[in-house]
């Protein structure tokens, strides 16, 4: 599995943290992680002339640009995303289509999350509440989302499963009948927006693993 983590500028400074925990957690089954995130916090206020090419200011707005991008061509398998709350990022991905984005603030909402939504992606605060024991918390949310098989359902019931799964498939078709094919959909939005999501480590990551011939002639076209 190919997982990409992301956060935007606020949440700079946790990128380090958050990064260890997870590849602590997924290199060892085999997992490969790309940071796609913003990594560098500003040293001074925070204005948009404050930064640079190489440290770019990422709003959870381009969080969901990245996630759409890199789940919809095949590039990554799930996307970690966090902002100060978590919810920002969580609305800003599932507003993309073939984005299924979940809420997570303790493990067993990552366990819950795998085993019976089944979605390819989960939103995190990366301010509230991560305090004390923080990456502790973090490290034991990546074991619960991706030590286990998925899909698995909850509780362990006779037809729960089946039931669940079927919901899961029903929502995401549901997704794909009132969404906008996504190449349409990232034409209509602001393409400064759009822009502003391509930094230098996301474009490593998508050209990497891109299996989609028109997504990767679109990002082409505003880059080149």
């Amino acid at each position: 599995m190919k997982i990409a983590l992301m956060n935007e500028f606020s949440q700079a400074s946790k990128n380090p943290i958050v990064l260890a925990q997870l590849k602590d957690v997924v290199e060892p089954m085999g997992h490969t992680v790309y940071n796609t995130a913003m990594v560098k916090p500003l040293l001074d206020k925070d204005v948009p002339e404050a930064y640079t090419e190489d440290n770019p200011r990422l709003t959870y707005l381009h969080l969901g640009i990245q996630a759409a991008l890199l789940l919809n061509s095949g590039a990554v398998d799930f996307v970690i995303a966090g902002c100060g709350t978590g919810q920002g990022a969580l609305m800003s991905l599932n507003a993309w289509p073939g984005v299924v984005c979940g809420y997570c603030i303790e493990p067993s909402d990552a366990y819950l999350f795998a085993q019976i939504n089944n979605g390819n992606a989960l939103a995190i605060p990366f301010a509230k509440g991560f305090g004390w024991g923080a990456e502790l918390n973090i490290h034991t949310i990546f074991e619960k989302c991706f030590g286990s098989p998925r899909g698995m359902g909850y509780p362990n019931e006779p037809g729960r499963k089946e039931s669940q799964n079927r919901n899961a498939e029903l929502l995401n078709q549901v997704k794909a009948a009132v969404a906008k094919p996504l190449v349409e959909a990232l034409k209509s939005v602001d393409q400064d927006l759009i822009k502003g999501a391509l930094t230098a480590r996301f474009l490593e990551c998508f050209y990497a693993g891109c299996k989609d011939d028109s997504l990767k002639a679109y990002v082409d076209s505003l880059v080149k």
